[in-house]
């Protein structure tokens, strides 16, 4: 059985690991997945801001409503969460084209910004039944328009450089500022960048009556939402992030440059279905996996929810290099760093903890996605708070006390899971040691 393994992870290492590598390294998933890290202190502080116009306790939330703070904190809110998608446009668009060596790359990524407007829906139906036009929603701003925002940074990304590269451009003489020799150089690509994205606009309008994000959404976007958001979906993707980590592959990079942009579309979803004033459940559309139970139950305390196995080498290793370890790696795990962990102990290639590093997470995510279905668990609003915001305190900033309680759960149950198999790794390594 041993052998069998080892040959698995051979195989793993030889063919899985450099097409994984090399897919990764792509100039499309590096800008998408930096690109996506623009929106995080958006995201942030647009939750934070979000929390403080709810405030879950009576006294407070009148005194709140009373002053109308309520309206100036949504107002923020509003301003930051719900243009997430123009973040992520001009983020992937203008890190896809500093990675290619281009200077201009701020005029590069204005325009994607400028293609993302021109290419969704410019008209809003009002309460009364009439259109509003010459407006942009923010519904298309933040959730449903994330894949369309992703799609036209990375077109444009390429196309700009492409211009560039080519010197599609105007040159300005020696001894021109540089601001103006940059904005006479983006001319030309910004030119042949809003020409080829208003075509793009005119064959959707006019042969489909519709939009292009419109139909990213239809065609995209939704199918994808669905397929993540699935009991299975949330299964198969804790269980490859932990075995690309077990590897030795960086399985939250991987994995969150994917999931990132649905997860946060089906945050947003969720966030929508509140501010339209219905209730926040699975029948009204509500979203179980969002970027919040990736952050909070499986990726909590790191990858393979290690705390566990970090409690046990703290307090109770009898190795002096568990012991050690785990001195030096206890406080970063509170904070879900486990780097220290992983490579550490290590779990890399250790037959030994390959079961519960891959178990626990898939426990995690199967039990945390049964207990939402059923109701037992809240949806997640738009409340995020950083990813390194230590377990049981995140819960209940984003779900309330059911959720902080849960996570409470899940630690014991790691401690349960790791027990048996860190001790059997401990006491090897204390033999070795005599």
């Amino acid at each position: 059985m041993i052998k069998e393994v080892y040959k698995l992870g051979n195989l793993i290492n030889e063919k899985v690991i450099p097409a994984v590598l090399k897919f990764t390294s792509t100039k499309a998933i590096r800008a998408l997945k930096d690109g996506m890290m623009y929106t995080m202190p958006f995201l942030i502080v647009g939750s934070i801001f979000l929390l403080l116009a709810n405030i879950p306790i009576p006294i407070v939330a009148n005194w709140v409503n009373g002053n109308r703070l309520g309206i100036v904190f949504s107002q923020i809110f509003q301003s930051s969460f719900n243009l997430m998608a123009f973040f992520a446009v001009i983020g992937i668009s203008y890190t896809y084209i500093k990675n290619e060596g281009i200077q201009a790359s701020l005029a590069g990524s204005l325009t994607a910004l400028s293609a993302f407007v021109l290419l969704i829906p410019s008209s809003v139906a009002t309460e009364d039944g009439n259109l509003a036009i010459n407006v942009i929603s923010k519904d298309w701003t933040s959730g449903k328009g994330m894949i369309c925002a992703i799609v036209i940074g990375l077109g444009v990304g390429w196309l700009y450089s492409f211009c560039m590269k080519k010197n599609l451009r105007i040159k300005m003489p020696d001894g021109v500022p540089q601001g103006v020799a940059d904005s006479f150089a983006a001319l030309v690509p910004a030119g042949i960048t809003l020409t080829i994205t208003g075509l793009l606009f005119a064959v959707f309008y006019f042969v489909t009556n519709s939009s292009f994000a419109e139909f990213i959404y239809k065609m995209v976007q939704t199918p994808l939402q669905g397929i993540t958001d699935s009991f299975w979906g949330v299964v198969i993707m804790a269980m490859i992030m932990s075995l690309l980590w077990w590897v030795g592959v960086h399985g939250g990079n991987i994995c969150g440059a994917i999931l990132s942009p649905i997860l946060q579309s089906n945050m947003a979803d969720n966030q929508a279905i509140i501010d339209s004033g219905k209730e926040l459940s699975i029948a009204n559309g509500g979203h179980i996996f969002t970027q919040q139970f990736w952050d909070n139950f499986l990726c909590m305390t790191g990858a393979g929810i290690v705390i566990g196995l970090v409690l046990f080498i703290t307090f109770f290793a009898k190795s002096k290099q568990l012991k050690e370890l785990g001195k030096l790696a206890f406080i970063p795990n509170l904070f879900n760093i486990n780097e220290p962990i992983i490579f550490g102990v290590p779990i890399v290639m250790n037959l030994y903890l390959l079961l519960p590093f891959v178990l626990v997470p898939i426990l995690v995510g199967a039990s945390s996605y049964i207990l939402m279905s059923l109701g037992i668990l809240p949806l997640f609003t738009g409340v995020m708070v950083p990813w390194t915001t230590p377990p049981v305190i995140s819960g209940f900033l984003i779900g309330g006390w059911r959720v902080a309680l849960w996570q409470f759960i899940i630690i014991v149950s790691s401690i349960a899971i790791y027990y048996p198999f860190i001790k059997k790794v401990d006491l090897t390594l204390a033999e070795n040691e005599l």
